[in-house]
């Protein structure tokens, strides 16, 4: 998410909203997910006199054990934000208008950043977004975009944040690609860090979805960590109104870097934005059932 040229007019930011792009190619299957929690499960107690026996205990049908297992999201809820907007860059005022994340004045938006071919992290993150959010449903979760399309403006960063606090979401995920240097590749997650502010409360929590989803994108696209940020793909900040602002557990995800060359060619193809959206609905789940 690193600056584009000047004859863009605008300055990207890491922060910045959803980008514009719809789905093309065939999407790969759905699948269930890959990580297991591995927990070695124990044997119920055998019944006692004291105990109601197993014709007394409500028990549920194959039909709802079924449903149970093929909606295994249902009654969750997760916000998606997908980074910057494709009209942010007819804005430049709007965008770059200053907004309060606590530890600064930020930019309210920016354009994002895009590959030497001109795929913009807006389209990336609107297509994954759209993907993501289908089969979320799917698994029975109530899905919160914090926007609708690919071609307005915004919303700014405080506003998204506000729109995961609204839902009151059980989980919440920004996704980016990143604009570094060409020689840098690979992905990262940014968590949050306490600030003595609304985010406090789901520091913790926003680790662990953070190392959840993690874990799920490294297996499900074969993407290395991070060679250029963070500590294995885990990086801690406190200067992102997405998450500084945010009451309800929240990450972004920068899935790789759109200025290098073999991270760029993945961005384009639609069976690997499938092979993200999968990823990241099964590192979700992994999290709301741990």
């Amino acid at each position: 998410m690193r600056a584009l040229p000047a004859s863009v007019l605008v300055v990207c930011g890491l922060i910045a909203t959803a980008c514009g792009g719809t789905s093309s190619g065939d999407a790969a299957a759905d699948q269930a997910p890959r990580v297991n929690v591995g927990e070695q499960q124990t044997p119920a107690d055998q019944p006692t006199a004291d105990q109601p026996t197993a014709e007394l205990t409500p028990t549920a049908s194959p039909a709802e054990s079924r449903t149970r297992a093929a909606r295994p999201l249902e009654g969750k809820v997760i916000a998606i934000d997908p980074g910057h907007n494709g009209g942010n860059y007819r804005a430049p005022a709007a965008i770059n208008r200053q907004v309060n994340v606590l530890t600064k004045w930020k930019a309210c938006d920016t354009t994002g950043t895009e590959t030497d071919s001109g795929y913009t992290e807006a389209s990336f993150t609107w297509d994954v977004s759209r993907r993501l959010t289908k089969i979320l449903e799917s698994r029975g979760a109530t899905v919160k975009l914090t926007r609708h399309g690919n071609n307005g403006v915004g919303p700014c960063i405080t506003e998204r944040a506000a729109i995961g606090n609204k839902a009151d979401a059980d989980a919440a995920i920004s996704i980016h690609g990143d604009g570094a240097g060409p020689d840098n590749h690979g992905f990262h997650i940014i968590m949050p860090k306490k600030i003595h502010g609304p985010v406090d409360p789901v520091v913790g929590r926003s680790s662990d979805l953070g190392i959840a989803v993690r874990n799920a994108y490294a297996e499900g696209t074969g993407m290395p960590y991070s060679n250029y940020i963070g500590r294995k793909a885990l990086d801690y900040r406190n200067d992102l109104g997405g998450l500084n602002l945010s009451t309800v557990p929240k990450i972004f995800i920068e899935c790789g870097n759109m200025r290098n060359a073999g991270d760029a060619a993945k961005f384009k193809n639609p069976k690997f934005r499938q092979e993200v959206a999968v990823a990241l609905a099964n590192g979700l789940q992994h999290y709301l059932k741990a």
